[in-house]
């Protein structure tokens, strides 16, 4: 069925959004919907048009033989900052102190929408980096990167806390955390990474940045060069961290379990940082 304007934009639109940072001829849009190049350019500059105007990406087109389009996910800074301080407001609940003055972020970082969102920010911030990998560290790490590696059409590293032996040979590296001083293991299997990555971490929390630095540490052994790190939360305190450039959404304050209090603001870089 030979498809009206309308409908093929509805369609161009899908296929892009679907795959972000993904290149497509237009060769394959005139096939795929019998028309003519002149056609899709048309449909293209109307699609690019309105996602420039509503701020909601970017639609990047690429002359020569080699070239083609492809969506570049964005998010407004106006929306970046409503979704974080709407984070926050769930954060303060005193309800989520538990026990030993710790923070229950699990339902967040399970939340399919609250996720994609948080993606879609890091992607937003990353966007300018030329990728390879997500990491991540097991296990509330994995979600966030997942997020993030789905807004910028990449694959996800997982490193383990042990090593096991279906992930075949691994490299494994002892770190000190950095709150808690204790010596830990973290491994990454060989297959999982090939030499030479570029690569971005991204994990849930942050208090001193001793796991960061440890990731750090075993990406060293894979040649790995780390454009950045993103973590959805840190603590204000200790205000100095093992790991100096990384890109946060949340600060936590306080975690008072004595008076129920919890104290949650959004991070400065995020906000600013975003073009």
């Amino acid at each position: 069925m030979k498809l009206r304007r309308s409908e093929r934009i509805v369609a161009i639109t899908k296929v892009l959004t679907d795959k972000p940072y993904r290149l497509f001829s237009l060769n394959h849009f005139t096939a795929k919907f019998d028309a003519a190049k002149s056609t899709i350019s048309e449909d293209l500059s109307i699609i690019k048009r309105v996602f420039a105007a509503e701020d909601m990406g970017r639609i990047e087109t690429i002359s020569g033989a080699a070239g083609g389009v492809r969506f570049i996910p964005k998010k407004a800074a106006d929306d970046i900052e409503n979704v974080v301080t709407d984070l926050c407001q769930e954060l303060s609940d005193a309800n989520r102190i538990l026990p030993g003055g710790f923070l229950y972020i699990t339902d967040l970082i399970f939340s399919p929408e609250k996720i994609m969102e948080i993606g879609k920010i890091f992607a937003t911030q990353f966007a300018k980096l030329d990728v390879d990998y997500i990491i991540t560290i097991e296990t509330k790490g994995i979600p966030i990167a997942l997020a993030t590696a789905r807004a910028m059409n990449l694959p996800v590293v997982s490193i383990r806390k042990d090593n096991r032996v279906t992930e075949g040979s691994a490299v494994s590296i002892n770190y000190i955390t950095g709150s808690s001083k204790k010596i830990e293991t973290m491994s990454l299997s060989r297959r999982a990474l090939p030499e030479k990555s570029k690569v971005v971490i991204i994990d849930d929390f942050m208090k001193a940045g001793g796991t960061a630095k440890g990731m750090l540490d075993l990406l060293e052994e894979f040649k790995s060069e780390v454009l950045d790190i993103g973590v959805l939360m840190e603590t204000a305190q200790p205000e100095s961290k093992l790991v100096s450039d990384y890109t946060s959404l949340i600060v936590v304050d306080k975690v008072d379990e004595k008076n129920q209090e919890v104290v949650v603001r959004p991070s400065n870089c995020i906000l600013t940082e975003v073009d």
